[in-house]
């Protein structure tokens, strides 16, 4: 008998192997490497565009007329750019105006041209409707910002398209009699962050003329004394209609 034992044992052991290896819980397995975490970040978000950043003033005045008022003083053939019969024009720029807190600075000097060119100013004659109103403004308060002319231009656009007309503009169809407090109370509650310090309603010949609003460099509605005491004194005034 001891002559099998070695054979017998070695059976046995071979056999033991086979069971481990064909019923092994899966468990068992050796695991595979975990996947490393990529370490790259996904690409930031662009920055938003900075507006150009004039130099030489402490504010901005936007200056936004309305048209009708100023067809019905200036009557002739000297505005037919603006105040022609097919012409509806409402609220338009009269100019985006360098400020310091007192008193203003005008007609500077620049190595920009005077002239501007109309590939610029055909532009802007949806909001400045006059090449000849586009030129002075910019040779009399334009080149005062420290831009040259397409970032003027630019940023004057922008600044018009911040504020929001109120409803006694917005839908004048026919004659409005209306206090200059209570407009300036419209367009305070159409425009958040504007201030009473910040504005002026102003008025010609019984009618109202303009509002000036005061910004930052960055367009944001600011406080301005100095413009405020600009605000129409009478008791009402009217608001000629938008054709």
């Amino acid at each position: 008998m001891s002559r099998y034992a070695g054979f017998i044992a070695l059976a046995l052991l071979a056999l033991a192997a086979f069971a481990y290896t064909a019923f092994k819980p899966s468990g068992t397995s050796t695991p595979s490497p975990a996947p490393q975490e990529s370490t790259m970040l996904p690409p930031a978000a662009p920055s938003p565009a900075r507006l150009p950043q004039g130099t030489g003033f402490d504010f901005y005045v936007l200056a936004l007329s309305w048209s009708p008022t100023f067809c019905s003083l200036n009557p002739g053939g000297n505005n037919r750019d603006q105040c022609h019969a097919s012409k509806d024009y409402g609220l338009v720029v009269h100019g985006l105006w360098p400020q310091f807190e007192r008193g203003y600075p005008e007609s500077c000097a620049s190595d920009a041209p005077q002239r501007v060119p109309e590939s610029i100013g055909r532009a802007m004659l949806d909001i400045m409707p006059s090449m000849g109103l586009i030129g002075h403004e910019w040779r009399k308060h334009g080149t005062c910002s420290g831009l040259g002319q397409v970032d003027y231009f630019s940023i004057t656009r922008t600044a018009y398209e911040k504020v929001n007309a109120p409803p006694a503009l917005s839908n004048a169809g026919q004659e409005t009699r209306i206090s200059p407090e209570a407009l300036e109370k419209q367009f305070l509650d159409a425009n958040r962050g504007l201030e009473p310090l910040g504005i002026a309603v102003t008025c010609e010949d019984g009618k109202f003329e303009e509002v000036q609003i005061c910004m930052t460099k960055d367009l944001e509605f600011r406080t301005c004394p100095e413009v405020d005491r600009n605000s129409c004194r009478q008791r009402n005034i009217t608001i000629p209609p938008q054709r």
